[in-house]
């Protein structure tokens, strides 16, 4: 692969096969590893189609502030794509995200604003509303830009269908919904029968990277037809799966992969023949200082609880 600059660089990650989470040779889950971004995400994708959409429609001009609640990988990519750019970019985030998140983003240049982390990412989202009524930003809002979508359709659900035209299940984490909402529409054009499913958050409990549509905020860009149906997962599945995908597959995801992958084994438990993909959103690298990778569990798990990304 060969690119004019970094941003080319941005998607045609691998589909790699999870053989030792099959429950047999009839039902084979793969895996789309999204942490072959450059800086490590899916959001790359959605963050320069955002950029690229508000450059051509004159909405983001050179003396515009970029704006955008996040509390992980998208006020990451942004941060890349706007340094790449030459904008100036504001984040704000909860005042608990981990040590990484905050280093990568002041590395890049990004200004930080932090909202109370008892608010979690729907704190981080009403203050940026707040700061938006001034005209010298521009908010890209991930949970309403149909950018986010539209960059999965036309790119991540694309090269799917390409490269796994049997594809009968798609399973992926439900944060911002970009990810179901463009991969599940592609793939259904492409197989009318196919399964869309959303990992979700158990009410109440904190998975990296997700949210439960029960505790009120729903992201405009979700349109509830599109999934075929939502499966809750935990905090200690996320993390068990995490940690397996290391020790059985060799690779290094983030938290949200393996509550995804947890609810793609379930589905797979109760197949009797397909090929079922799931969307690892992220490598592992930004996880490190939370301590999911190792060590006890149960106290690993009782860290990730008090911590959050989006």
């Amino acid at each position: 692969m060969r690119a004019d600059d970094i941003l080319g660089a941005i998607g045609n990650t691998p589909l790699v096969g999870l053989p030792t989470f099959g429950p047999g040779s009839d039902v084979k889950i793969l895996a789309k590893l999204e942490g072959h971004n450059p800086t490590g995400s899916m959001k790359d994708r959605i963050a320069l189609r955002m950029i690229q959409e508000a450059e051509a429609s004159g909405a983001l001009t050179p003396n515009k502030i970029v704006l955008e609640p996040t509390s992980g990988n998208t006020g990451i990519s942004l941060s890349m794509i706007c340094r790449r750019k030459g904008y100036r970019l504001v984040c704000v985030m909860p005042d608990n995200v981990s040590t990484e998140r905050i280093q990568l983003l002041e590395m890049f240049g990004t200004e930080i604003v932090h909202s109370p982390a008892a608010r979690g990412s729907n704190g981080a989202v009403a203050l940026a509303k707040e700061m938006a009524a001034d005209t010298k930003y521009f908010m890209p809002y991930q949970y309403g830009n149909e950018a986010n979508p539209r960059a999965h359709y036309d790119g991540t659900a694309a090269e799917i269908v390409r490269d796994c035209p049997e594809v009968d299940v798609f399973v992926a984490g439900l944060g911002t919904g970009g990810t179901l909402m463009g991969c599940g529409r592609r793939i259904r054009e492409h197989n009318p029968n196919a399964q869309i499913v959303a990992a979700e958050p158990e009410y109440g409990e904190l998975v990296y990277g997700l949210r439960n549509l029960d505790e009120g905020f729903i992201p405009e860009i979700i349109d509830m037809t599109v999934m075929t149906r939502r499966i809750k997962v935990g905090t200690e599945d996320a993390l068990r799966r995490t940690r397996q995908l290391v020790e059985q597959e060799g690779i290094f995801a983030g938290i949200s992969s393996g509550a995804a992958l947890h609810v793609a084994v379930r589905v797979a438990e109760k197949l009797s023949k397909g090929t079922i993909v799931v969307l690892l959103p992220d490598g592992g690298w930004k996880y490190l200082s939370t301590g999911a990778y190792g060590g006890d569990f149960a106290a690993a798990v009782k860290r990730l609880e008090g911590m959050l990304w989006a």
